[in-house]
């Protein structure tokens, strides 16, 4: 008989030293300082500094964003960093911090417009810091994805509302920085609204768009792709991104109208040619065809191309009324005057990142808005914006290969909940995280490349 060996009694006891839970936090830490956001947001921030405080504004909102990085939902969770002040340094107590959220409540735009001046600086810092590895690099566009999302509220926050999916809450709008396949992508824009906000409200996405160009570094600002799904496609929306001398390229998904509907019937079998897939290659099953010149559109922008998608629908997949002959059918306009259709097409369907990344700011303090007012939630979404650019910013200066594109998540549970232990010698302080840690080395890796970049 085989004796399956049981694992020994384990005490547990409170009184260790030196120990450091979540050692790998050490990583945000350090894009913090690289990107100088930290002290941008302390000089923005200043004049909400009461007299005779002790904290710092900015490093209040500054150390939210990391505690909310490393996993917390709620102004509370900043006890994870006061609890380790050797690598995050003095952080305030829970009713400093919620009086400073009030404050900053109770001045709303220009709280906002202190913490995104600071946002668009540490952005400028980080993207000329990774080089060739930034959005922009080597004369490419910038692409922005804008999207809506439901988060669901109790009836007790304020301005919240019936949702068009039958919930209750919230419907903020939120403008992303692609990063492309080789890496996930980071938050320019987080636009709280009341939950009966309208899908394709034309002035929220303009809104949205200017916020989000305001973040971009200066010289990037005339090379920027816009792509939203059909709730970025109305009339005033596209004019304004078409508006001369503006230098915007957009792709736009569009609802399949009766017009393009009877568009679609009339495509010879000859105008149509196959799609490719996320790689690039020929999908079979699916094809694209431009029925720009088979539409009236004389009301729209000058110079937008119409472009249909057709595909076999997958197994199981319930058929739709705007479904012809068995395939299920998808168009986009956009303002791309060149390129083969294929290429266009694949470019607007890559759109669906933007889906991971909202998944991602979920996870990463959106998911629920802690507090009671409307303003406050809105200096909430900001906080969760800066939480998701440190992640963003972090895999972009340290991380290489498929680390990259690893979500919050997984970076939580394999590098910031490492454990360690801090030793002091030869003036010098010293993590030593815990031996048999599968991902030490990349945790080591990533500090050092961090380490050896100046202080933003």
């Amino acid at each position: 008989m085989q004796v399956t060996p049981q694992r020994p009694k384990i005490t547990v006891s409170a009184d260790g030293k030196g120990i450091v839970s979540g050692a790998g936090g050490l990583l945000v830490a350090e894009t913090l300082r690289v990107t100088g956001l930290s002290s941008g947001l302390s000089q923005g921030l200043g004049r909400w500094r009461a007299a005779r405080a002790v904290h710092d504004p900015g490093k209040i909102v500054a150390d939210l964003a990391v505690a909310v990085a490393l996993g917390g939902d709620c102004l509370a969770d900043i006890a994870v960093l006061r609890a380790e002040p050797e690598l995050y340094g003095p952080v305030a107590s829970d009713p400093v911090v919620s009086r400073m959220i009030a404050a900053l409540a109770a001045d709303l735009p220009r709280a906002l417009r202190a913490v995104r001046a600071a946002r668009a600086a540490a952005r400028q810092r980080a993207w000329a810091a990774a080089g060739d590895t930034a959005p922009g690099a080597h004369g490419a566009q910038v692409t922005v994805d804008i999207d809506a999302t439901i988060v669901t509220s109790c009836s007790e926050k304020e301005n919240a509302a019936p949702t068009w999916k039958k919930t209750y809450g919230h419907y903020p709008l939120a403008a992303f920085a692609d990063h492309g396949p080789a890496g996930s992508g980071e938050p320019l824009a987080i636009m709280l609204r009341p939950g009966n906000a309208g899908s394709n409200t034309a002035a929220d996405h303009i809104e949205a768009t200017k916020l989000a160009l305001a973040q971009l570094p200066r010289p990037l600002r005339r090379r920027v792709l816009i792509r939203t799904d059909s709730g970025g496609g109305t009339h005033d929306f596209l004019a304004w991104l078409a508006r001369p001398g503006r230098g915007l390229d957009y792709s736009v998904g569009m609802t399949v109208t009766e017009d393009i509907q009877q568009a679609i019937l009339a495509i010879p079998a000859r105008a149509w040619t196959p799609a490719c897939d996320a790689d690039g290659q020929v999908r079979d099953g699916a094809w694209v065809a431009e029925i720009t010149g088979m539409l009236d559109l004389s009301s729209w922008p000058a110079g937008m191309r119409v472009i249909v998608r057709k595909e076999r629908p997958h197994p199981g997949a319930q058929l739709r009324f705007t479904d012809i002959d068995g395939h299920r059918f998808t168009c986009f306009a956009t303002s791309t005057k060149g390129g083969q259709l294929a290429g266009l097409e694949l470019r607007h369907r890559r759109r669906a990142r933007c889906e991971d990344r909202i998944r991602c700011a979920k996870d990463t303090g959106l998911r629920n808005l802690p507090l009671q007012g409307y303003p406050q939630n809105q200096i909430w979404c900001e906080i969760v914006a800066l939480a998701g650019e440190l992640l963003a910013w972090m895999a972009m200066l340290a991380l290489t290969g498929t680390s990259r594109r690893w979500e919050p998540k997984r970076l939580r549970l394999r590098l910031f909940s490492a454990a360690g232990r801090l030793a002091r010698g030869g003036r010098r302080l010293r993590l030593r995280l815990a031996r048999r840690w599968p991902w030490n080395l990349l945790i080591t890796t990533a500090i050092s490349r961090l380490q050896t970049l100046p202080s933003g």
